[in-house]
């Protein structure tokens, strides 16, 4: 989808897309993890609006990802709309006759190009390319352009959700932001291919990669989890799952996990952004 912004000459248009083109790589029910926890997590949000707008942000050099995104919100939300948004005009074209009810793709980047402000904006695999120290100002543009949270209603208002995963969705880790910051991180893998939690870390988004090193709370919290993982190798008789769980479960005595044993039976735990944020 893009890379880094470029900056603006003089007279440049103000509807000039953010960004550059990036290879667009992409694969059918690569994101379903990640569309299945927005699902869980942010459906009652969803049909809690009159209109609710999801873009897919950098949906690559094919449209599969906007068009499943489409059908897992409208299983929880029937009335959601989901609009795919690219740099290259060459992969908007190519989209268009994917369009349907509900789905429509669109040339941007950053800026999001949409007249209203979305319920959800998913950016997979799509900061990859970037410096860390980019990506803050990227979540605050994208952040401004959510709904807006509405107290009197109980709205916490539109979701960023902003992560990377492998090539076939066996693995993922995701920042979820609100319109007021960062607010949750979240693990999500198939568990039979997982030797021990710390394989996560290849999957970190760019906020953490880099940070995965001595002294920084990511990698005290992977640390952590691979040594529960160790105590709870006699539950591996019971299959993955039962050990993952219960691996889980040890973790809470020590770190902010905010979700429960539901979501850690599909390979999930979901812990606050503060206790895994960047030092400094």
């Amino acid at each position: 989808m893009t890379s880094r912004t470029t900056p603006r000459s003089p007279g440049t248009a103000a509807r000039r897309p953010v960004g550059t083109v990036t290879r667009g790589t992409t694969n059918p029910n690569r994101l379903r993890r990640m569309d299945r926890w927005i699902a869980a997590a942010h459906g009652a949000e969803l049909r809690r609006v009159a209109d609710p707008v999801a873009v897919d942000l950098g949906y690559g050099a094919a449209p599969w990802t906007a068009v499943e995104l489409l059908a897992r919100l409208r299983s929880v939300a029937p009335h959601a709309r989901v609009v795919g948004v690219e740099i290259d005009p060459a992969r908007v074209a190519a989209a268009r006759p994917y369009e349907r009810d509900g789905l429509v793709f669109r040339h941007g980047g950053f800026e999001v190009p949409l007249a209203g402000r979305p319920s959800l904006i998913r950016a997979a695999n799509v900061l990859r390319q970037y410096d860390e120290g980019e990506v803050a100002g990227v979540w605050e543009r994208l952040c401004a352009r959510l709904a807006p949270a509405d107290p009197a209603s109980g709205s916490r208002g539109g979701l960023l959700v902003e992560g990377t995963c492998d090539e076939i969705g066996r693995r993922h880790v995701w920042v979820a932001l609100g319109p007021e910051g960062p607010r949750t991180v979240t693990f999500a893998t198939r568990l039979g291919s997982l030797d021990r939690p710390s394989d996560l870390a290849e999957r970190l988004p760019k906020a953490l990669i880099h940070r995965n090193v001595s002294g920084e709370p990511v990698h005290a919290f992977l640390r952590d989890f691979d040594r529960a993982w160790a105590a709870a190798a006699p539950y591996a008789s019971y299959g993955a799952r039962q050990r993952w769980m219960r691996a889980v479960r040890d973790l809470t005595a020590d770190w902010p996990v905010v979700d429960g044993p539901v979501r850690w039976r599909q390979g999930e735990v979901t812990v606050a952004w503060g206790a895994l944020a960047p030092l400094g």
